[in-house]
């Protein structure tokens, strides 16, 4: 995708909120001198490898304020509705209040993995009414190839005032999955070995939703942990057969690298229902069917 540096990047989109979904550095490192900067969200959470808090104090970028997932982003974790759970809207009003988040802020989101975790921020944000909240293309790597400073002491943001209401963006429950994924287009953002049933990791039982089509969000980055342009991202989705006039979900382990594909699938001109509970919640009903393959 081509450098741009003075605007934002990405479509206005149904998930964009009027907005777009990108920020470039060069744009993020303008703004930061100026009045009304951006609120920094450092989100950075690996599965595998949850301890972002002592990477964020080994460096993060100026004025970034570390956000938990588990703490922040998510509500206790339990077999009925998935391994991270929508939190309550009060929790995540509160959260956000202590990040500094005003009614009147431009909120950015970054990581170290492709903005595969800060999209879970920027998701739940927009669903709660936020409607100026950007991911940082290309991430913390983007912004230390710049060559821009780190710091290693957090802030100390003023409260915030933001009021949050939930259902500003579409969620899915497990019947609505399982309808759309044999009238419409249910994506399964996690690895195709997943989706496949060749390996699981962390969930008790392998494959996928029956009737979902494996787009793992990894495809939507390119090698430098920037996101395909928005052309690019829409020929790929067109070409798992998604559609203007289909109906599009996305599901993952437990609905965290899902929000990232409904950023790609903004990016592209789609919008796309999350399902929070995702395969951690599915495979956990005995009910729920599984298919394994392709």
């Amino acid at each position: 995708m081509p450098a741009d540096t003075d605007r934002y990047i990405g479509a206005d989109s149904a998930a964009g909120g009027g907005s777009d979904v990108l920020i470039s550095v060069a744009r993020l490192h303008a703004e930061l001198d100026l009045p009304g900067a951006p609120v920094l969200l450092d989100v950075r959470w690996k599965l595998g490898d949850p301890d972002g808090h002592s990477r964020y104090l080994e460096g993060h970028i100026p004025g970034a304020v570390y956000v938990d997932m588990r703490a922040d982003l998510a509500s206790v974790p339990s077999a009925i509705s998935g391994r991270h759970p929508l939190p309550s809207l009060e929790a995540f009003q509160d959260a956000a209040r202590s990040w500094g988040i005003r009614g009147d802020s431009t909120v950015v989101a970054y990581d170290d993995d492709g903005g595969l975790a800060a999209a879970r921020a920027w998701w739940l944000l927009r669903w709660a009414g936020m409607t100026t909240v950007h991911l940082l293309d290309g991430g913390l790597a983007g912004w230390r190839r710049a060559g821009h400073a780190l710091q290693t002491a957090p802030p100390e943001p003023a409260p915030g005032d933001v009021v949050l209401s939930r259902g500003h963006l579409p969620v899915l429950d497990l019947d609505d999955a399982a309808r759309l994924a044999q009238v419409g287009a249910l994506l399964d953002a996690r690895s195709g070995e997943r989706f496949r049933g060749e390996v699981e990791p962390i969930d008790p039982r392998a494959g996928h939703i029956p009737g979902a089509i494996s787009a793992p969000t990894a495809d939507n980055l390119q090698a430098d942990g920037t996101f395909a342009s928005p052309t690019e991202l829409r020929a790929r989705f067109e070409d798992l057969g998604v559609d203007a006039a289909a109906q599009v979900g996305v599901y993952c382990g437990s609905g965290v690298t899902a929000a990232h594909e409904v950023a790609a699938l903004a990016i592209a001109g789609f919008e796309a229902s999350l399902c929070p509970g995702s395969w951690s919640q599915w495979c956990a009903d005995p009910a729920r069917p599984v298919a394994t393959g392709e």
